[in-house]
């Protein structure tokens, strides 16, 4: 496989990874980043940082929210890493790692923000069995308007719809949203 080469900051050329090994990194940065995002949305979102998420477990009002902020923060190890990968010389696994967190980000607005709630109009409906899951443990998610008792805080991974409403039992029914049209669009 054909080594990419690139420039160092000194000017002198210096042999890269392969583009598969490339590709690699950057597949298994998105995968674990859905490790990290769970984390963080476990002990962090539902956590210290209930006050910027609470946002997103309330009825919107306008095009934002405060916990669109964590976009903003979870954007930054994304533009240092390729910052550092292509103009600092760090290498190249820093510039596919950037990459990698970037591709996870675009994903997840494409899931998450357009498809589950739809802050961007569309008429697509989920018709394989992955995205109704994945669709409806995000709805269960959001049954709770608290920071704790709620089910599913991964995204790209969700367990069955009827292991999250057996633990939405088990955790009771304190924080659980009245149903209404306008709390979940």
């Amino acid at each position: 496989m054909a080594k990419a080469i690139s420039l160092n900051p000194g000017g002198r050329y210096i042999g890269g990874m392969s583009t598969l090994a490339g590709f690699l990194f950057f597949i298994a940065t998105i995968a674990l980043m859905e490790g990290f995002a769970y984390v963080m949305h476990r002990w962090v979102m539902h956590g210290p940082g209930w006050f910027l998420h609470e946002s997103h477990h309330r009825p919107r009002k306008g095009a934002f929210e405060l916990n669109d902020l964590y976009a903003v923060i979870f954007a930054v190890p994304s533009i240092i890493l390729l910052l550092g990968g292509v103009q600092l010389g760090w290498g190249e696994w820093a510039t596919w790692v950037g990459a990698g967190i970037a591709g996870y980000g675009a994903i997840y607005f494409g899931f998450h923000d357009v498809i589950v709630h739809r802050r961007i109009g569309h008429r697509y409906v989920p018709r394989s069995d992955y995205m109704k899951r994945i669709v409806q443990a995000h709805r269960l998610h959001h049954v709770v308007e608290t920071r704790l008792g709620t089910v599913s805080l991964g995204f790209l991974y969700a367990p069955r719809p009827e292991i999250l409403k057996a633990q939405l039992v088990r955790n009771g029914k304190e924080g659980i949203r009245v149903a209404s049209s306008d709390t979940f669009p």
